[in-house]
């Protein structure tokens, strides 16, 4: 499974990188805008960074501009990957742009038919958002699995990555359920490295060290 970070923070990006975890990295207005960075110049500092996808989202709203648009991101760096929403339009853009060789990557999917579109009009990714699902009481894991039974089926190589991460269990079941790609935030990445229980186990392991080294000293101090 890939991990991409979904942030637009460049600290939280450098760290993950040096974890050697990240193999790309989502981003959206909402997260870019909390930066105060000119778009492209972020977008193309990020890919620099990070050897593997980066999604850049564009603002149009209809087939035409996202085009427009789209070329224009795929121009920042050979990584960028066009991020579209799963609309109509969208899906006439992410048609044009993977015909022209640019990969996409159709966001805000809820439904398993928005999946089946994606993959038709050959997007690269599609992001279910399985933690937005959660809030209004559907199993957002159900749509990875439905998603990776109907691409199973006929074999498109649209990647299913899951997104609305909120917590280290979404990331277990995308896994389980298959997902290609889990993009979350980097406290979701630092949350998976936890458990209680290796901490108590490292403190132990020390301590133990300790009290056998300093007896050991104080056996070669006798003996001299």
């Amino acid at each position: 499974m890939k991990f991409f970070l979904d942030t637009a923070n460049l600290d939280e990006i450098r760290e993950g990188v040096d974890w050697g975890l990240i193999d790309g990295v989502t981003t959206n207005p909402s997260l870019v805008s909390k930066e105060g960075r000119d778009f492209k110049d972020l977008i193309y500092e990020i890919c620099n960074i990070v050897n593997g996808p980066i999604s850049a989202e564009v603002i149009a709203t209809t087939s035409e501009q996202m085009v427009t648009e789209g070329r224009e991101l795929a121009k920042i760096h050979k990584h960028v990957v066009v991020k579209v929403p799963l609309t109509a339009d969208g899906l006439k853009a992410t048609k044009i742009l993977s015909g022209e060789k640019i990969n996409v990557n159709v966001t805000l999917c809820f439904s398993a038919t928005q999946a089946l579109l994606a993959a038709k009009v050959g997007a690269a990714y599609v992001s279910p958002f399985v933690g937005r699902l959660d809030d209004i009481s559907q199993d957002g894991m159900d749509l990875i699995r439905d998603i990776r039974t109907i691409y199973s089926n006929y074999r498109y190589p649209t990647q299913i990555l899951a997104a609305s991460i909120r917590h280290p269990i979404h990331v277990l079941e995308a896994a389980k359920a298959a997902a290609d790609v889990a993009t979350m935030p980097f406290k979701v990445l630092k949350q998976m490295a936890k458990h209680p229980l290796t901490d108590i186990g490292l403190k132990q392991f020390l301590a133990d060290w300790d009290n056998f080294a300093k007896e050991n000293l104080l056996k070669t101090e006798k003996v001299s």
